[in-house]
């Protein structure tokens, strides 16, 4: 699977938030850089790690103009439950039937595990970095800030 490197454009895309409404990627597109954070599964510890420090600077990255996104293939139901529990102050798209991890190319981990990859893509739509680390949440958060801060 190629998928979306670093160079490339967003793909256009919609999908469903854990409220039940949608999300499509053009309303992003030449509006706001955003950090797309794919992510294993709802209520993990690593999982949960990563979306409270996404959560913890999600000021940081406010202030920068740019809007956070989390996706798993969890139900909305799942991501609503999570958010709140969690107070997660982003939206968290589903992806139940893996049809946005397809289309980035997130690589699964040891084959069958849904990996865990961010990328920032700036407000023309260009991805300007991809991180892929499976077991280093709290790295996703330094890298697309990283990310941003460079422009």
């Amino acid at each position: 699977m190629a998928g979306v490197s670093v160079g490339d454009m967003v793909p256009p895309f919609k999908a469903t938030l854990q409220d039940g409404s949608a999300l499509d990627s053009a309303t992003l597109v030449g509006v706001k850089p955003f950090v797309l954070f794919f992510y294993p599964k709802d209520d993990t510890p690593l999982c949960t790690q990563e979306a409270c420090t996404f959560r913890d600077a999600y000021a940081t990255f406010a202030d920068a103009g740019a809007e956070v996104i989390g996706v798993s293939g969890d139900s909305p139901a799942s991501h609503a439950a999570f958010a709140e529990k969690h107070r997660l102050p982003f939206p968290i798209i589903s992806d139940r039937d893996g049809a946005l991890r397809r289309l980035f190319g997130v690589p699964k981990l040891l084959g069958f595990l849904p990996g865990r990859v961010t990328y920032v893509v700036d407000r023309t739509g260009r991805v300007r970095k991809v991180f892929n680390s499976s077991f280093t949440a709290a790295a996703h958060v330094n890298e697309a800030l990283a990310a941003l801060a460079a422009g």
